[in-house]
């Protein structure tokens, strides 16, 4: 929920998203897209659901908050087999109001959208547990269609006798979220290491130093490694070289690592370094995915909308044991390696490091965010991947302080209306 200032400029409105079922018959309100964990706790996901009781009749509407690990193609799907691995389901039955249940008191928001929709519009809230996965994207390969794989969330409401029905697209809205986390405030302890190597028919080792100028860095922010050679060995150091390395752990039905380097250096200068001398030279390095754009498999960010985002963010782990319910678990590591020629090996260390967004000031949060782009169409009338998936809605009230924002439907080519 974003507050703003309204059309006469005059006073603070809020900003809602929306989106209606197909025949119109519901339309879920939605404050906000992204929901942040603060490891303590996760921003509850509350809204209200508009429905039409002429419809509706003696049936029920239903809310679904669903974690989903994607690991495969849809249209691959074969048998009843899905490759997707559910890691968190909540649901709760949203209309008619459950007799006997504990009432939950109304959000600002929904006070808001209640007085204004009016007796029709029924309040949900969900509450996400602090160890649910985080959205992440994996990036596709050149010419994968369809939606990529990795963890999304999603916020599903649909009209049923039972929560266990399949809901009808006509039906049901279904709306792309995102669970986030922001970078901690303090700095942890700096990453440093020290590595030696001994070699036969020499009397002392190659001493290898390395360090970071600070443990959290920022996206888009660069990297200092700092390195000292102190060759003592009977051996010649010919070059170096250092990058970054994203190791995402799918923790799937058994675990798997996957490695990807996403900026490096090679420097002669200052090499060889023969026996007897030392070295000490600082590397900066920026991993960026516009550097990365040709790597198939590369952890991301989530996205709700077909935008650019970023490497995905370094996945804190608070409770190993929860491990398994992370779907993917992202972490980055400065590897320094010296290389010695075919006979003499080479030298490696690692100092791992947090890359994160940092946390937004309260300042920013209060200003409007929203860049909205024109939606266009391909020559076959469809709407491109591309497309920014929200629209701003044309019919804003200028007497009232709530201002809505549609979630624009995309339909990948070949899939009907419903």
């Amino acid at each position: 929920m974003v507050d703003t200032v309204d059309c006469a400029g005059k006073r603070q409105a809020t900003r809602v998203f929306k989106k209606s079922s197909v025949n119109g018959k519901i339309t879920v309100y939605l404050g906000k897209r992204d929901f942040v964990d603060h490891i303590t706790h996760v921003d509850p996901i509350d809204g209200v659901v508009l429905i039409d009781p002429d419809y509706v009749k003696d049936r029920k509407v239903f809310g679904h908050v669903l974690a989903a690990f994607k690991y495969g193609r849809e249209d691959l799907d074969v048998l009843g087999l899905t490759f997707r691995k559910d890691l968190y389901l909540a649901a709760e039955q949203i209309y008619p109001v459950v007799s006997g249940t504990q009432q939950r008191k109304l959000t600002r928001l929904q006070e808001k959208l209640i007085k204004k929709l009016g007796n029709n519009a029924y309040p949900f809230y969900f509450e996400l547990p602090p160890h649910c996965p985080a959205s992440v994207t994996l990036q596709p390969a050149p010419g994968d269609t369809g939606k990529p794989c990795g963890v999304d969330y999603e916020l599903k409401a649909f009209v049923g006798e039972t929560q266990d029905d399949k809901p009808q697209k006509r039906s049901s809205v279904r709306l792309a979220i995102r669970k986030i986390m922001y970078a901690p405030s303090k700095q942890g302890e700096q990453p440093s290491v020290e590595v030696s190597k001994e070699f036969v028919m020499s009397p002392n080792k190659l001493h290898l130093e390395a360090s970071l100028d600070k443990e959290l860095y920022h996206h888009g922010e660069n990297i200092a490694v700092n390195v000292h050679i102190a060759n003592s060995s009977n051996r010649t150091v010919k070059r170096i070289k250092v990058s970054v390395r994203q190791f995402a752990d799918i923790c799937l039905f058994s675990t798997a690592q996957y490695k990807c380097t996403v900026a490096e250096a090679e420097s002669e200068e200052g090499c060889p370094v023969g026996p007897g001398f030392t070295l000490s030279k600082v590397f900066s390095l920026k991993p960026l995915l516009a550097n990365n754009k040709d790597k198939w498999g590369l952890a991301l960010d989530g996205q709700i909308k077909d935008e650019d985002t970023n490497l995905a963010s370094s996945t804190l782990v608070v409770d190993p044991s929860q491990r398994e319910n992370l779907g993917i678990i992202v972490q980055y590591k400065v590897k320094v390696k010296l290389c010695l020629g075919p006979l003499g090996g080479e030298l490696v260390a690692e100092l791992p490091f947090i890359l994160m967004h940092p946390k937004p000031e309260e300042e920013e949060s209060a200003t409007p965010t929203a860049r909205l782009s024109p939606t266009h169409k391909t020559d076959d009338g469809e709407i491109p991947l591309d497309t920014n998936l929200i629209q701003l809605d044309t019919e804003a009230d200028c007497d009232d302080d709530i201002i809505f924002e549609d979630f624009a439907r995309l339909r990948l080519k070949g899939e009907p209306d419903a």
